[in-house]
């Protein structure tokens, strides 16, 4: 029971927070972070990120990119597939190359720091979608980019984490768990995406006629967060985030007569308990431990991560014909890190690739280039030509 009362609080000072920051100006996702911080072990240490509040954070994200499917035009996602793909590809090159070589200025071994340079070329767009929505913007041509290409940067990290622990292997460098090998790892997320189309067509339309004819209350919500759990899970299993899912699943949802029914009922079910503790449970990733001995390295190492993310994404926007201010609006809408980067920070401590105080520096790193994300994905969405945005959403 001791964990409703850190639910309440949670709840209390985040809605406080967003009401601060919506005030301000400024994204609401950004207070709800920073309460992460004041109430974890950085600062006040009230919360732990224990197993409680992250199966909540989890159920957090799922639910926001359930939404953040919901919410997207397919057509538009497969006409801007190829850009998404180029935008994903430079993406990861310029942080591997930007934070790789910087890293390696800075002392680290060549191994430590094609490993760093892997930790930050995934993104996590989940922090994204939430400003997009915030700001209408999910559903313009910018916004579809933005996903296709996190959906393309989710496999790209899958293969460098594989080819990774290899290299690692390949040193007598052992790692925790086993790891299946990457052709069957590639193999079981082509089936995967089969398996998508299969739901988006078929599947999701007679699932959710089903759930109507059932004596139930609220039997096609519930029918639509069994798609979107199972599709998570089914995400997971084959490696990818389960974030990945839930958004296809929103997708799939999306093309039923339901769409709008289910919108006004998932979205205050998640805004009311779990995503706003998936935000400030990245917040309790954070400590300061080790902060002033790595102060260099962390400020280097943020900066450039939003550097590498910004020029790389922005690099191939341009290249896919976007101009100057719908590059930016894609690369920052790129820059936050999340949940693949602090998985493949810790398989390096674990390896004893890094020392426990770089380890802190890392996460650090992550924590603060997912805050900045959203104040500057906020900055670029405003010098987007507003009709431009919205003759993309009815398009």
């Amino acid at each position: 029971m001791a964990f409703l009362g850190t639910l309440c609080l949670i709840l209390v000072l985040t809605t406080l927070a967003g009401n601060l920051s919506n005030r301000l100006g400024v994204p609401a996702v950004i207070g709800e972070l920073l309460v992460g911080i004041l109430i974890g072990p950085a600062v006040l240490n009230w919360v732990q990120l224990n197993n409680l509040v992250s199966i909540f954070a989890d159920i957090g994200v799922v639910i926001l990119m359930f939404l953040g499917g919901l919410e997207s035009n397919l057509q538009l996602l497969m006409k801007y597939l190829r850009p998404a793909i180029v935008v994903a590809t430079s993406g990861v090159i310029f942080p591997i190359v930007l934070m790789g070589l910087a890293s390696w200025w800075w002392g680290f071994t060549v191994l430590e720091s094609l490993f760093i340079g892997v930790i930050f070329s995934a993104t996590s767009v989940s922090i994204s979608v939430a400003v997009l929505k915030e700001y209408h913007a999910l559903s313009t041509r910018e916004g579809a980019t933005i996903l296709g290409a996190a959906v393309a940067d989710d496999i790209i990290g899958v293969v460098l984490l594989s080819l990774m622990i290899s290299l690692l292997a390949s040193q007598g460098i052992q790692t925790a768990g086993s790891q299946p090998a990457l052709a069957l790892v590639l193999i079981e997320q082509v089936a995967f995406f089969g398996g998508t189309y299969v739901l988006v067509k078929w599947i999701a339309p007679y699932l959710m006629h089903l759930s109507e004819r059932l004596v139930m209350a609220s039997s096609v919500t519930i029918m639509s967060m069994v798609i979107c759990m199972a599709m998570a899970w089914l995400a997971d299993i084959v490696g990818l985030s389960g974030a990945i899912g839930a958004f296809f699943a929103g997708i799939a949802v999306a093309h039923t007569p339901y769409r709008a029914v289910l919108a006004d009922h998932v979205e205050p079910l998640g805004n009311a308990i779990f995503i706003p503790v998936f935000f400030v449970s990245v917040g309790l990733n954070m400590t300061f431990d080790h902060f002033l001995h790595n102060l260099g390295i962390i400020v280097i190492l943020t900066v450039l991560a939003c550097l590498a993310k910004l020029l790389g994404c922005g690099l191939g926007a341009r290249l896919s014909g976007f101009d100057g201010t719908s590059s930016a609006v894609i690369g920052t809408g790129m820059i936050a890190r999340g949940e693949m980067g602090l998985i493949t920070a810790q398989i390096g401590h674990q390896a004893g690739l890094m020392s426990e105080s770089d380890y802190s520096a890392m996460i650090l790193v992550i924590i603060l280039a997912t805050i900045v994300a959203p104040l500057l994905l906020k900055q670029t969405l405003k010098r987007m030509p507003k009709p431009k945005a919205v003759a993309e959403e009815t398009a």
